[in-house]
């Protein structure tokens, strides 16, 4: 059966309607007329409308009546990786199960977290993660089903509601949704600044902290200017009600997902902590950034002009060398991004040479002292990055294709050499002493 053009959209220039599942999305007259001829041509319409066309819906802090600003939910239809991997790209060399395999966990016994998010990752995540990098926006479900979960409490202390899971189960914890979605992960992820800001802080700014061990409140961070070399970027001057922050955060991950944000700004030799709101004010302005990886997690460019932290907004105000010094002590919890990548891309290749190393990079991790991350830190990245290739080399020519994973899993290891990159992490990566 193929749709009628003339019902598919009216001569109106405004966006076309239609209810999909039951519920209501919108799409560009030009993507119902490729619709309808992809429908004559033999594809299924839902799965054209999910996959292929501009399907919008609304975000958390969107009207759908007024501003769409996200896709339709892709995780209520959990495509297999068989449905979202065409058939003719298929090798014989990958395995195509979609289940993160016994040689790619860790070998100790996890907590009920952890065993959580390696199901999420293998039923939820991972059989959406090629539409959700193509979609251009996270699903919103995706968040939610974490927060379900109740994995945003693993950053937040028992006394204000969180789980206080262990440092080591929560780097597990990471690596088993970075091996599902590393978009969605990234974006949770950020959540952990804010989320354990507020629960140290003794000021007015730990009323965050509840609402952020439940999830109920979502973060996100600006701090990644802390580690560019020259003049800083950001910058905060005390008055009479708190701070002015003026000047550019280059990166927040997750804008328009988050409603805080924890803000880093610094002051002659320290650095200034403050939580802004997740929206843009007179004050504070965002424009989207296009990554080649992750571009789904919503990273922005945060321009403050006089923006005012008030002192019930503050968490604290640190020494620049003291914040360095415990920044490079949590160098570990990123590693795990790339264990997560690793782990998938070695299910997927099956049981091979690459699965000691895997161990060994996690040991390394996990066992290295404050000065020995660096090094631990480039041997993670440098091996997600062959476990990559390796797997685009075993999928052949269909590796290439916008719908196979190996590509998808192939840029988000390049991400991660550059994500979190110190000074020391690149120098042991250019000179590959690791």
């Amino acid at each position: 059966m193929r749709l009628p053009r003339a019902q598919m959209f009216t001569s109106s220039p405004m966006p076309a309607c239609k209810w999909v599942l039951g519920r209501c999305v919108t799409a560009t007259r030009k993507a119902f007329i490729e619709l309808s001829c992809e429908w004559q041509n033999g594809f299924r319409l839902l799965q054209t409308l999910l996959e292929r066309s501009h399907v919008q819906d609304c975000c958390r802090h969107s009207c759908w009546l007024t501003r769409p600003a996200t896709r339709l939910s892709i995780q209520s239809r959990c495509l297999s990786p068989r449905r979202v991997m065409n058939s003719r790209f298929r090798s014989p060399n990958v395995n195509y199960s979609g289940v993160m395999s016994a040689q790619s966990q860790s070998t100790t016994n996890p907590c009920p977290q952890v065993e959580t998010a390696r199901r999420l990752a293998d039923e939820v995540l991972f059989p959406t993660t090629v539409a959700t990098d193509r979609g251009g926006v996270i699903p919103t479900a995706h968040l939610q089903a974490l927060q379900d979960a109740g994995l945003y409490g693993i950053f937040s202390s028992e006394s204000v509601g969180g789980s206080n899971l262990s440092s080591a189960n929560r780097d597990l914890v990471i690596e088993a949704l970075a091996g599902g979605c590393l978009t969605t992960t990234f974006i949770w992820q950020q959540h952990a600044g804010p989320a354990t800001a507020t629960a140290l802080c003794e000021g007015e700014a730990h009323r965050y902290a509840a609402g952020l061990a439940k999830g109920e409140t979502r973060g996100g961070v600006a701090f990644a200017h802390l580690l560019r070399q020259g003049e800083p970027v950001l910058r905060a001057e005390p008055c009479s009600d708190g701070w002015l922050v003026s000047g550019t955060a280059p990166y927040v991950t997750g804008w328009g997902n988050v409603d805080i944000v924890l803000v880093a700004a610094c002051w002659h030799d320290s650095v200034v902590w403050g939580i802004v709101p997740g929206i843009e004010s007179r004050t504070m302005s965002a424009s989207m950034l296009e990554l080649t990886a992750v571009n789904s997690s919503s990273t922005a460019v945060i321009k403050f002009d006089q923006h005012l932290v008030t002192t019930d907004d503050m968490t604290s105000v640190v020494p620049f060398d003291s914040w360095l010094e415990s920044y490079r002590m949590g160098l570990r919890a990123n590693g795990s991004l790339a264990l997560g990548v690793t782990g998938r891309c070695l299910s997927l290749l099956g049981p091979s040479d690459l699965d000691e190393e895997y161990a060994t990079a996690r040991h390394r991790l996990d066992t290295a002292s404050i000065d020995e991350l660096p090094a631990a830190r480039a041997n993670a990245s440098d091996l997600c990055m062959r476990s990559a290739t390796t797997l685009v080399a075993a999928s052949g020519g269909g590796a290439v294709a916008l719908s196979h994973h190996a590509q998808l899993l192939a840029r988000q290891a390049m991400f991660l050499l550059v994500q979190s990159q110190t000074s020391e992490i690149r120098s042991h990566q250019l000179s590959g002493s690791f």
